[in-house]
């Protein structure tokens, strides 16, 4: 499900509920203490995760690349103290590879565990001086947290994905229905239709939204509204949904869910790497078998499969037991254990961090190919964050003046597209000197008129065709994208558009791809004494979409076509490395032509007359 990831926002809903629900039954009663709030807190969060942070490092440990175990051992040591919202938020990118963050998923558990250090201490003194405003101070909290995540994601999306203040109104919402302020449902009938109702607002999200999906904001509202309406139904009475959501397998799989969710991610980074990389460390035998084309089959429901199993001996053999079993503890054993352990995985981290990754692990071979996995220096060249404005910016951050600056007495050319067409600008412009190459990116922006996705795409592509075109000539218009079969109408509808307007086109095909880093590839490659490794893991479509474009571009759309896999890929094989040594791969990661890549296969292009 392309929305899937609207799963953590139905958590956050179910968890504010529950908690909030115990914490208000014991303070009228009370009975609530802050220090066995937290006491409970320890047993439900840290057995499960120390178990399952213990073995995804000795995963790491054998398997990452120096610098990705260093990027791991910060993630580590972050985890440890509930701050991997706080990592995340300052290291995620454009270009990330999932293998660099196997604690990825870890991000919302921190976002929980820093709600609830801090909401209990909320209610004690809430409860202290201002006993009959408690409702009240919840609502207030509530909608301003909700303001602050509507407003402050359309400045910066990860800050509204990864800070407490930006989620904790999902957890509220939850203790807003454990104040009883859902109204009765006395009728069957209604309880029926309310709990459809939510049905649908959770499962529309994980159907229709999207990673360029403006999120959380006022979108998650949707998922989270959903998850209450259920909620609240079922505590007026039966329904059919409730009777569903009662069955026992679904239960079971309540029960087994924190576990589940731990383990999920974990699973599919060790799954993809024991069949991308060949080790043998998971899978050993059918896991190859399963490898057929460049396509992976039935991976998902392999995933599913081992989470579940993960997650089950996970509850069975170290949830329950420290929960309510034999390893049960409370008081001041249970915070030494507690912090004996954190202190352990902080060590830990810090081995690996002054280690700088434990480099004897790998050859000084493996370890030069890898260090360009890096892509600092290419995101430079591309001019990112100015001339390619990145998903966390806003169209008011592209520098006009310094992008779209014409030259009298040379041609002008404007180069307009996603990351792929930000990649050849360095090249471009370094490699055509008697040219003025202008620029307008934007991350998983296809040059069309009319572009799908994020608003800030749309608003780029809306300046450039409709404003910037239309009161200043080009000598050439270069389109570049990732392209996909799906696009076609589009490019053919903006290539009739430019002709219309008297704007030359020249269209930039496809570049070869990789179903994971190149450089990672190359680097095990050689660390494992498998020489064709990257050349099995490169993805077969993007030839027949180039043919494709090519065949078009002459005959229907009659404008130049420049072959960017042709120039890559002359025959069979594709040039994986930019030297005859193989010192420097091709491409930063999967489909992004490092800077010294970019330069090379422009200079081919030219030599090759498709460019001048």
């Amino acid at each position: 499900m392309s929305g899937g990831f609207v799963g953590v926002d139905v958590f956050f809903v179910i968890s504010g509920y529950l908690i909030s629900s115990i914490i208000f039954a014991e303070i009228a009663e009370s009975q609530f203490s802050v220090v066995r709030f937290y006491e409970r807190r320890i047993r439900r969060i840290f057995p499960a995760l120390f178990g399952m942070l213990l073995a995804v490092s000795a995963f790491a440990v054998y398997c990452l690349l120096p610098t990705d175990l260093v990027a791991y051992c910060k993630s580590l040591l972050a985890a440890t103290f509930s701050a991997s919202n706080f990592w995340f938020w300052k290291q995620s990118d454009y270009f990330d590879s999932p293998l660099s963050s196997p604690l990825i998923h870890t991000w919302s558990l921190a976002v929980e565990e820093q709600f609830y250090i801090l909401f209990p201490i909320f209610l004690v003194i809430t409860r202290r001086f201002f006993p009959r405003k408690l409702r009240t101070a919840v609502i207030i909290l509530f909608i301003v947290s909700l303001l602050s995540s509507g407003v402050i994601v359309h400045f910066n999306r990860m800050t509204a994905f990864y800070m407490p203040y930006t989620r904790a109104w999902e957890l509220l919402m939850g203790t807003l229905l454990s104040l009883k302020l859902f109204p009765r449902l006395p009728r069957v009938w209604q309880r029926n239709l309310v709990s459809t109702i939510g049905a649908v607002l959770v499962l529309y999200p994980m159907l229709r939204y999207t990673p360029t999906t403006t999120f959380p904001g006022f979108a998650a509202l949707v998922p989270c509204l959903g998850s209450a309406l259920i909620i609240g139904t079922g505590e007026s009475g039966g329904s059919v949904f409730g009777s569903v959501l009662s069955w026992r397998p679904v239960v079971f799989v309540g029960l087994i869910s924190y576990s589940l969710y731990l383990w999920h991610w974990p699973i599919i980074i060790v799954y993809h790497f024991a069949l991308v990389f060949g080790k043998g460390i998971v899978l050993p035998l059918w896991a190859s078998q399963l490898y057929t084309g460049h396509q992976y089959r039935y991976d998902v429901l392999l995933e599913v499969l081992l989470s579940f199993i993960a997650a089950i001996l996970s509850w069975r053999f170290v949830e329950r037991p420290f929960r309510s079993g034999s390893l049960r503890l409370k008081g001041r054993p249970l915070f030494a254990v507690a912090a004996v352990t954190m202190g352990v995985f902080a060590a830990l981290s810090l081995w690996g961090l002054t280690a700088s990754g434990f480099t004897g692990r790998f050859s000084p071979e493996s370890l030069q190919l890898a260090s360009y996995e890096d892509s600092h220096e290419s995101q430079t060249a591309m001019r990112s964050g100015t001339c390619f404005i990145s998903f966390e910016q806003r169209f008011e951050d592209y520098d006009r003046g310094r992008c779209l600056q014409q030259k009298a007495g040379g041609k002008n050319y404007l180069l307009v597209g996603d990351s792929h067409s930000a990649m050849l600008w360095y090249a471009l412009s370094s490699s055509l000197p008697t040219v003025n190459v202008m620029q307008a990116n934007a991350p998983g922006c296809k040059p069309v008129i009319h572009p799908t996705g994020y608003s800030e795409c749309a608003k780029l592509m809306n300046f450039i065709y409709y404003d910037y075109l239309a009161r200043h000539k080009v000598d050439e218009l270069l389109l570049e994208a990732r392209w996909f079969p799906e696009d076609l109408n589009g490019l053919a509808e903006t290539i009739l558009w430019a002709k219309n307007h008297g704007v030359p086109v020249t269209l930039f095909g496809p570049v070869p791809e990789w179903d994971t880093d190149l450089p990672r590839l190359e680097a095990y490659s050689v660390a494992w004494s498998r020489p064709k490794l990257a050349s099995r893991h490169r993805v077969m479509k993007q030839e027949i979409l180039d043919a494709k474009l090519s065949v078009l571009a002459a005959n229907a759309w009659q404008i130049p076509y420049v072959s960017v896999y042709q120039a890559i890929c002359p025959g069979e094989n594709c040039d994986e490395f930019v030297d005859r040594d193989g010192k420097i791969p091709i491409a930063f990661d999967t489909d992004h032509l490092s800077k010294a890549g970019s330069l090379m296969v422009v200079r081919r292009l030219i030599n090759r007359r498709e460019l001048n």
